[in-house]
């Protein structure tokens, strides 16, 4: 993952991510340059810094809200962290949604419909990605999902 987000780095991508342990760290550790790290809230991780956008906006809990299949149930902790994941897929205004989505995933979800309990709360950015028509790439699905990434990014350059 860190050797990912350093190529896309080179290749002009911002990275969006979430702070949270695990993927969303590695590709910030491995990103050299432009990226936004949307926390749920203040001290997050005890994450702060330029690149740190704090507290999902209202309209990224109602997004949040419209995506997650049991919203209600969920306590504010949580409804933050889906929050926050409006943003990491919609960006800043929610208007500006990303390339692609690169995760990682035990049962290497690439879809609303494949979301299950066992693809955690990264199934909340999946199933807003698929609604908006953003490709999603597992990375748990090793190597087809490496050719997968590599064939999206040439997409874009040409």
């Amino acid at each position: 993952m860190r050797k990912i987000a350093h190529r896309l780095s080179e290749l002009g991508y911002t990275l969006l991510s979430g702070g949270a342990a695990g993927a969303d760290s590695a590709f910030e550790e491995g990103c050299f340059g432009k990226k936004k790290i949307y926390l749920p809230w203040p001290g997050f991780r005890h994450l702060q810094g330029r690149h740190c956008v704090t507290l999902p906006s209202a309209e990224a809990y109602r997004v949040a809200e419209a995506i997650h299949p049991t919203w209600k149930r969920l306590n504010d902790t949580a409804q933050a962290l889906m929050a926050r994941n409006s943003h990491q897929v919609l960006g800043t205004d929610l208007r500006s949604p990303v390339d692609f989505v690169v995760c990682w995933t035990p049962d290497n979800c690439e879809s609303e419909a494949t979301r299950s309990r066992n693809t955690g709360g990264t199934g909340q950015a999946i199933a807003l990605a698929n609604r908006w028509g953003i490709p999603v790439v597992n990375l748990a699905g090793g190597k087809v999902a490496m050719n997968r990434m590599a064939e999206l990014v040439m997409r874009e350059a040409a």
